[in-house]
């Protein structure tokens, strides 16, 4: 007999509307009559492993909303990468707790995990119905136009890149902006929404899906210097050279290594300040400064998309309603329809698990350093409404009248 139960879990980095997600489930899902409970697994699969679960059914719907529209992961996260082992025993608590539904809200490693759990479901025979949600500001999930996620830290990247920009025309020199993206380049390409101005930065947009050569970057930095008396560059965390080393490794003596062995990129300022040191020891420049955003650009509260918000809502709803009434597990994807509108589909988990996007070659330009205007067009209506705007005095010059003699 059906149990009723349902378990939603939340995956990898947080997001500014990630929340949206877990109440689009919460809500939609206590719609149906045949569902009686609602968990959460806190802190994402381990949770599940520790049978660490709440009961989201006794949650008011006010207070969902009010989560949702809190950047984060409300019910936790985790970095645990899980093998097939792993995911054998989150179908055995699965199992034991008659869950049938399972919702997991993540990115590449979430589909992943989605997918195994789905096979030992078949494998063993249970009714279990498994959907993975997506999530990830670095828009590296295949088979989508975005990610839920993604343009609202889009928009941060933009805003900031335009504050750094009016600062540094203020007081000229270099300034290096290292922004999140292992694989994929689309957040750091984001920074070049705010120009609005000819000589606004970032003059110079380093991205993963190009190699990077450090003697080619010093050229460029010192000619555009030398154009505009000043440079701004947008550099992604995630930039190797041509045997695929990232070029953090490559400059620092020692580097710190994430949970799963890859170079610890994130929360650290150490590329900033390797690529400003390269740039004043080389080119002479004395004023050189450097930030990495770092997990700034993930929840930050005060710049959220209402695009992603809703977007966001919706790819939970669908979840839901891709389970009651379909036949299949799968992953919810975003596509776009028309200049802005967008629908959703239910991908095999097999299209997506495992595989990770990265920026198309017609949104990047042929020198490799800028991004097209088909980019432009494709980020600006996800950034949604109320994009700040920065304008400039009208330099009327007055005559000298000193005697220069």
């Amino acid at each position: 007999m059906p149990s009723g139960k349902i378990l939603v879990a939340q995956g990898g980095g947080p997001t500014a509307v990630i929340n949206q997600s877990l109440v689009g489930v919460t809500l939609e899902a206590r719609r149906f009559k045949q569902v009686e409970r609602v968990y959460g697994a806190r802190h994402g699969v381990r949770g599940i492993i520790n049978e660490d679960f709440v009961d989201l059914t006794q949650e008011t719907s006010h207070n969902l909303e009010l989560v949702a529209n809190t950047p984060s992961s409300a019910l936790g996260s985790t970095r645990d990468k899980p093998d097939l082992k792993y995911c054998q025993e989150i179908f055995q608590v699965l199992r034991a707790h008659e869950i049938e539904h399972f919702f997991y809200i993540g990115g590449n490693d979430s589909s992943d995990t989605v997918r195994i759990v789905s096979e030992e479901a078949r494998k063993a025979g249970y009714p279990l119905r498994s959907i993975h949600i997506p999530k990830t500001i670095d828009n590296d999930l295949v088979g989508n136009d975005h990610t839920p996620g993604f343009p609202s830290a889009a928009r941060f990247v933009a805003q900031a890149f335009t504050g750094a920009n009016l600062d540094n025309a203020s007081l000229p020199g270099v300034y290096v902006g290292v922004v999140m993206g292992r694989h994929a380049g689309f957040l750091t390409a984001a920074s070049a929404l705010g120009k609005k101005f000819p000589d606004d930065g970032p003059h110079l947009i380093y991205l993963p899906e190009r190699t990077f050569v450090l003697e080619k970057f010093l050229a460029d930095v010192k000619a555009t210097y030398e154009r505009f008396g000043r440079c701004v560059i947008a550099v992604s965390e995630g930039i190797h050279d041509v045997s695929g080393a990232p070029i953090a490794s490559l400059l620092a003596k020692e580097m710190e290594h994430d949970a799963h062995g890859n170079v610890q990129l994130s929360g650290t300022g150490a590329m900033a300040d390797l690529l400003c040191e390269e740039i004043k020891s080389k080119l002479g420049i004395k004023r050189v400064r450097g930030d990495t955003f770092g997990y700034l650009q993930r929840s930050f509260i005060g710049c959220v998309s209402d695009v992603d918000q809703r977007e966001a809502r919706e790819v939970g709803e669908k979840a839901v309603q891709f389970a009651m009434w379909g036949d299949r597990d799968g992953s919810v994807a975003i596509k776009r329809t028309g200049y802005y509108s967008v629908e959703y589909e239910l991908l095999p988990l097999e299209a997506v698990a495992g595989k990770t996007r990265v920026m198309e070659d017609e949104f990047i330009t042929a020198s490799g350093t800028d991004i097209t205007d088909a980019f432009r067009l494709y980020l600006r209506p996800l950034l949604g409404s109320g994009m700040p705007d920065a304008f400039r005095l009208r330099h009327s010059p007055v005559a000298k009248v000193r005697d220069q003699g």
